[in-house]
């Protein structure tokens, strides 16, 4: 991601997955807004494309957070990024709900985004003791 991120960060599994849950993510947004991006009849857009771009922009900020974690000093402040990769993991888990509502064929991909999303859950819980 960044230069100035430590090197055992790199190496940390829920680093790992959450670089994975963004690629994965991106992906997929693609994949979907090739089949959302055109009009309906009427003239109007699909509203399940600005889904497609919130689970990319979601995911994009995980990295991030665990970092800041990570590198936080104090406890009150690595608390508040903690808090905010949960929020942040429990909106791309809601999103990708509403997006396999949508009419494209790119929403078979996503039950493995939440797969990957339930493993990620799972490390959080073992990395928040490492902490």
């Amino acid at each position: 991601m960044s230069s100035n991120t430590p090197q055992n960060l790199s190496e940390l599994p829920i680093y790992k997955k959450a670089l994975d849950i963004f690629v994965l993510s991106q992906n997929i947004s693609s994949y979907l807004n090739q089949d959302l991006s055109v009009l309906k009849e009427d003239g109007s857009e699909d509203n399940n494309i600005y889904f497609s771009g919130d689970i990319v922009q979601q995911s994009v900020s995980l990295a991030p957070e665990i970092a800041n974690a990570e590198l936080e000093r104090y406890s009150e402040r690595r608390h508040k990024h903690i808090a905010t990769l949960k929020r942040i993991t429990n909106l791309l888990y809601k999103n990708s709900y509403r997006l396999e509502r949508a009419n494209s064929n790119g929403k078979d991909f996503l039950p493995i985004l939440r797969k990957e999303l339930k493993k990620f859950k799972k490390l959080q819980r073992t990395w928040l003791l490492t902490l």
